[in-house]
């Protein structure tokens, strides 16, 4: 059992851990050659240069100026410097949002700690009813447990106190949450409102698209919405071209044909007047969605050899006098030893022939042509209406979603036929079921590490070892929570594979799935099976030697006593953790290896950085767990919430430093992920209320069930109000909205070419290196709009405006009145 002798010692250990982590960081992104590891954000913007380019051969590498190193802990007012508008601005809203859940914690909990410290602490604590029990039926505790509900007589009247602090806390962080769902909602909408034009703003994705024995999958998507959506559809991303010529006819018919290809297609139509003859050329060049994952696959192997082949050349330009040497078999350990620089050489060019040969294939193969389709519309209003309704009686066909932004698109399950998503999702299911169930044997075997006396009773020859105090309070206080963040460690990749294979479409979508899962496995196992395998291990001889009528009233008293174990994980992932995180220990080792090894050019070291993303799918539930874990122990032992506090401060100041500096987002969703956090918050917190009701029922209260219930009925009420009012914003976009911002586009760009503008946006990746070196027929007939890299905070690749789309650029009407005097 640990005593605050152990707490006080893994206090210690972990605060010296994260000081030295702290202070190793400040001094190290002082150095001139650290600076891409700890600003790579900066050098993706463009805004900061390298300190190694200029200046003495030392200063180059070691920061000589003595007073940055006075200056050392200049970060941390740095990092709260900048107001929220502007690091929206430079990181987007996501990052911002992402970093009010740290600051959710802090404004629940702070008042919450005061009042619980102030009011339920002295309560628990002027009791013996733990020493009592010890005398007479041998139960285990500390002098931490001696300020837990725990500690409160069977049937007393002092647990009214409790009950009204249940009540003051579930309407405390009730009415926090509303106030900042409020505030997130209104975020997004006025981030949405004003942001740029963007191609997801117009664009609609088109799934299960029903086979027709006439048409191709582009021919039947393009006739549906020319007839469904007649005055608002622009375009879809299809594989052929077309062409309308020599249409006779007198000048008033010629201008009704232009102006219904101009109201209904909206294309730019070049027109040549040649007396009573008009030809009108009509073209464009569009792809559907295609199976290219074998193409991707081979252009991700043939990066990989180049960057072989690069080492290898490198290794040889530094000692010419022995040609580099590699193996052909399996990771370069076994099979025939050949020339390395030869050998990549060959691989590479087989490699090509085989990328375009595949390239070829999928473009006109009709196998490789799914039945889905990226839609593009001529206004948001259109695009919003054509994404929130159904389009056919037949509710599985001709399914419509708003497209995510080409940056969060994931190419890989767009190929996934639609029929097999059902039985995909199933098979994750099921094991995602036996993932948790197995994860619990080596819970339960952490949990064994945390009560040294049970287990010695089992196995006294472990006696002369563990009684050692340094040890013995080493093993009860810190070792704990090592061991399970150890297995925790290859949890996420494991989800976020489940989530790949259940087959959604969106980066944004996946991370948002793996959070969900891996905050259901931490709930079940991390807690639960924490809390009853715990219990299980320190009242084995109790549960042995007691009729089974008395061991609901055991388990009562005995859960409380499990905060000590939560308190050594929260040090260790809250506190040594999250300072471990700003070191960025394994970017830094990897940079100075490509450093060394592999960069030859500055696009090179460019490529080595890795500034890598808030990873959503790890840490929200990490954060969740925690706020479970902060509801739950808040009436049932307080001494719990200071440890909390610390973890929420520490993170908003580290992450917040993160986002400003280091990371880049790879997408942005406009915090789409709030309402799950909300959810998940409001879960846990009724969780909490039913866990104190169950307590308070082996402890005698009678009074409390009833009124423990009515909290919650409450509780799911108000959750039930959040989301009818507030969350439409995150799964809707209001028509209104998108008609103003469409009407404030109109006046102030009125000659947009809008349709060069979305022409080649949801192109695969794979296709892009073509389309900008070597396809001219790809990329030569979309009015001249072009993919084109942008430094901006949010989109480094994303379709830029088309050259002829300027105020010089005369819109269809004035070509046909221009045409129209001419012929005068």
């Amino acid at each position: 059992m640990a005593t605050f002798g152990d707490i006080g010692l893994a206090a210690g250990v972990n605060i010296l851990t994260a000081l030295i982590f702290l202070i190793a960081f400040a001094i190290l992104r002082l150095q001139p050659f650290n600076d891409r590891v700890y600003f790579p954000k900066w050098y993706l913007k463009g805004l900061r240069s390298s300190p190694t380019h200029s200046g003495a051969f030392v200063s180059k590498f070691v920061n000589l100026d003595w007073r940055a190193y006075i200056r050392f802990l200049n970060w941390v007012p740095d990092a709260l410097k900048m107001p929220e508008s502007e690091l929206i601005d430079h990181a987007g809203l996501d990052s911002a949002v992402y970093l009010r859940i740290y600051l959710l914690g802090l404004k629940i909990f702070v008042p919450v700690a005061l009042l619980a410290w102030a009011i339920l602490v002295p309560v628990n604590w002027t009791n013996n009813t733990l020493a009592i029990s010890q005398a007479t039926d041998k139960l285990e505790y500390s002098d931490i447990d001696k300020l837990s509900i725990s500690n409160i007589p069977h049937g007393s009247k002092r647990f009214w106190t409790h009950i009204v602090m249940a009540y003051a806390f579930t309407f405390w962080t009730c009415y926090t949450l509303r106030k900042e769902y409020e505030a997130v909602a209104a975020m997004r909408l006025h981030f949405l409102a004003s942001e740029r034009r963007r191609p997801d703003q117009f664009t609609v994705l088109v799934k299960n698209v029903p086979p027709d024995n006439d048409e191709s999958v582009t021919e039947s998507v393009e006739h549906f919405f020319l007839v469904n959506h007649p005055d608002h559809y622009l375009t879809h991303q299809k594989s052929f071209e077309f062409m309308l010529e020599a249409v006779r006819c007198d000048f008033e018919m010629f201008s009704l044909c232009l102006s219904y290809f101009y109201r209904v297609l909206s294309f730019e139509i070049p027109v040549w007047v040649s007396g009573s003859c008009h030809v009108l050329y009509l073209s464009g060049s569009f792809m559907v969605v295609i199976n290219a994952n074998k193409l991707a696959k081979l252009v991700k192997e043939k990066k990989s050899k180049e960057n072989w082949l690069d080492y290898y050349q490198l290794k040889y330009s530094r000692n010419q006098s022995q040609r580099p040497m590699t193996k052909t078999g399996f990771l370069g350990l076994c099979g025939d030893k050949v020339d390395a620089i030869d050998y990549q050489t060959a691989e590479i060019e087989r490699l090509s022939k085989e990328i375009a040969e595949e390239r070829e294939r999928v473009k006109t193969d009709p196998k490789c042509i799914m039945p889905a389709a990226f839609v593009s519309f001529k206004t948001r209003w259109g695009a919003a209406v054509c994404a929130q309704t159904q389009q056919s009686r037949n509710p599985t066909v001709w399914l419509t979603e708003w497209a995510s932004e080409p940056r969060d698109v994931y190419w890989d399950n767009l190929a996934i036929p639609y029929v097999s998503l059902t039985i995909r999702r199933l098979i994750v299911s099921v094991a995602f079921f036996f993932l948790t169930f197995f994860f619990m044997i080596p819970i339960t075997a952490v949990q064994s590490l945390a009560n040294i006396e049970g287990i010695e009773k089992r196995a006294p020859f472990l006696r002369p070892i563990t009684e050692a105090p340094f040890i013995k309070s080493f093993i009860q206080g810190v070792l704990p929570g090592i061991a399970l963040k150890i297995f925790l460690i290859v949890l996420p990749t494991i989800l976020m594979m489940m989530s790949k294979v259940e087959g959604f479409l969106a980066i944004s979508t996946l991370e948002r799935r793996s959070a969900m899962r891996y905050y259901t496995f931490n709930f079940v196992n991390v807690f639960l099976v924490s809390v009853i395998a715990g219990t299980a291990f320190e009242q084995l001889n109790t549960f042995i030697h007691q009729s089974p009528s008395d061991i609901p009233i055991t388990i009562g008293v005995a859960i409380p006593m499990k905060a000590t174990f939560f308190i050594t994980y929260v040090m260790v992932d809250g506190w040594a953790g999250v300072a471990g995180e700003i070191l960025r220990l394994k970017p830094l080792i990897f940079f100075h290896l490509k450093n060394f090894f592999l960069v030859k050019t500055e696009k090179d070291r460019e490529a080595a950085m890795d500034p890598g993303s808030i990873g959503f799918n790890t840490g929200e539930p990490q954060i969740q767990l925690y706020f479970l874990l902060g509801l739950v122990y808040a009436v049932v032992t307080p001494v719990f919430l200071p440890f909390i506090l610390v973890f929420f401060g520490l993170a908003y100041v580290v992450f917040r430093h993160q986002i400003i500096n280091v990371y880049n987002q790879e997408y942005e969703s406009a915090a789409a992920f709030w309402p799950d956090v909300h959810g998940r918050i409001i879960y846990a917190l009724i969780f909490s209320q039913l866990v104190l009701m169950g307590l308070m029922s082996t402890k005698g209260a009678v009074q409390a069930p009833p009124l423990l219930i009515a909290l919650m009925v409450l509780t799911f009420f108000f959750h039930r109000f959040c989301k009818g009012r507030y969350e439409p914003a995150f799964v809707k976009y209001p028509l209104q909205e998108a008609m103003m911002k469409d009407t404030l586009e109109r006046a102030r760009e009125p000659n947009l070419n809008l349709k060069g503008y979305l022409q080649y946006a949801y192109v695969h990746p794979v296709f892009k290196d073509d389309e900008d070196d070597e396809d001219e027929d790809f990329n030569g007939k979309s009015d001249d709009s072009v993919i084109v890299p942008t430094k901006r905070q949010s989109r480094r690749n994303t379709p830029a405006p088309s050259k002829i789309s300027g105020a010089s650029s005369p819109s269809l009407p004035d070509v046909v009145l221009e045409n129209s005097s001419s012929l005068k």
